[in-house]
């Protein structure tokens, strides 16, 4: 299942509402857009290029749980206190995306409650799915053979 995108979530006047506020910007390959527990003041819908998601792994390096691409949003920790990072993220190409303030969005979301709802939903939906990934993904690294057979 793909993560859900903005552009199949949500219905075009709210889109349009938030890309009102959105600003365009780059990252080199190898830029941490932000670490695990740092707060999340901001989130990015990739317009090209790729992320990856990482988890810290007491003792070992990061593992990443998932690579994103166009279309998709990077960041969900923004929407829902305490506000703090859940995974980290680096650009592994060229990145280009829309940055969204999340203060600001948040604001839109409570003074429009259907705004919000629609946000709400797609956003919940992408968290829902990246816990899916993660899952899978740390039961295939760390999980004896065959553990994660029945996901």
């Amino acid at each position: 299942m793909n993560t859900p995108t903005m552009l199949r979530a949500l219905p075009a006047d709210h889109r349009g509402r938030l890309m009102r506020f959105a600003r365009e910007v780059s990252f080199p390959p190898g830029t941490r857009l932000f670490n695990e527990g740092a707060r999340a003041e901001r989130f990015w819908i990739i317009r090209s290029g790729s992320v990856e998601l990482d988890t810290y792994v007491p003792g070992r390096r990061a593992a990443v749980v998932e690579t994103l691409g166009p279309g998709e949003l990077i960041g969900w920790s923004w929407l829902f206190a305490p506000h703090v990072w859940h995974l980290g993220a680096t650009a592994t190409t060229p990145l280009r995306t829309y940055e969204c303030d999340a203060t600001t969005v948040r604001l839109m979301c409570h003074d429009d409650p259907a705004l919000g709802q629609a946000v709400t939903q797609w956003v919940g939906e992408v968290l829902a799915h990246r816990l899916r990934s993660a899952r899978t993904r740390l039961l295939d690294l760390y999980a004896p053979y065959g553990a994660g057979s029945a996901v």
